[in-house]
């Protein structure tokens, strides 16, 4: 009983802890995995710096986020994938239900973006359903997935190393549900790699001050060859 409490607790503090706006704007703000000041920060939130410096120290108590010193500055980012996972969920929660889903996300950031650290958007979503179509992974019980010998055997081909993702000490692979898709993309280290594999190729190209990805021209053409994905 008392280990019920305590996680109701914890709940209950870290519920309190996203639940302020501004905190939510700065949290949010950083699931495009960039790190930022506390200054650039207080602006996302519309706060002073004194303001946002109590807000960061609430987030950072509540295992929200991290921060990093480097000289003068310090830098905040999200605690880890865990974190954005909740957040990518706060964000289909707080859309509440429509008869028929009409997504409102700006058309840049519907496309493509980031979701922490691994690929979201419509051709996040769109390669989720073209690699279980093609049998490259299964789901493994709650969510989770695995990769088949034919799916290990491809994305290694590609140049993703699967064994070191394997190693990491993250959940391997899942369907993370998309805030503006209201339908899975890949979660997980693998979904990491094949972004990391995705920016290496210039598939996708990265904005620097938001979340969204721009697919290259070369980029159309390998998801079409690679995957017989039509982007």
């Amino acid at each position: 009983m008392d280990v019920e409490f305590q996680t109701d607790d914890a709940a209950s503090r870290i519920a309190a802890a996203i639940g302020e706006p501004a905190r939510a704007r700065m949290l949010y703000c950083l699931m495009d995995n960039h790190a930022r000041t506390g200054t650039e920060l207080a602006v996302v939130a519309d706060v002073s710096p004194s303001t946002a410096s109590v807000h960061l120290h609430r987030l950072k108590t509540a295992r929200l986020v991290k921060v990093q010193v480097q000289g003068k500055h310090r830098y905040y980012t999200l605690e880890g994938p865990r974190v954005a996972r909740v957040l990518e969920g706060l964000s289909v929660l707080a859309g509440g239900s429509r008869e028929k889903f009409e997504p409102n996300t700006p058309n840049r950031l519907r496309a493509a973006r980031t979701c922490y650290d691994h690929l979201a958007g419509t051709l996040g979503v769109a390669l989720h359903d073209r690699l279980k179509s093609l049998n490259w992974f299964e789901v493994d019980g709650d969510e989770s997935y695995d990769l088949t010998p034919a799916g290990a055997k491809a994305l290694e081909a590609l140049g993703v190393d699967v064994e070191e993702a394997r190693l990491l000490r993250r959940r391997f692979a899942f369907g993370c549900l998309d805030w503006s898709e209201r339908r899975s993309h890949l979660g997980g280290a693998l979904g990491a790699a094949l972004l990391k594999l995705a920016l290496k190729r210039k598939w996708v190209s990265q904005d620097l001050d938001s979340r969204a990805l721009r697919i290259t021209s070369f980029g159309r053409r390998e998801m079409g060859s690679r995957f017989g994905l039509q982007v």
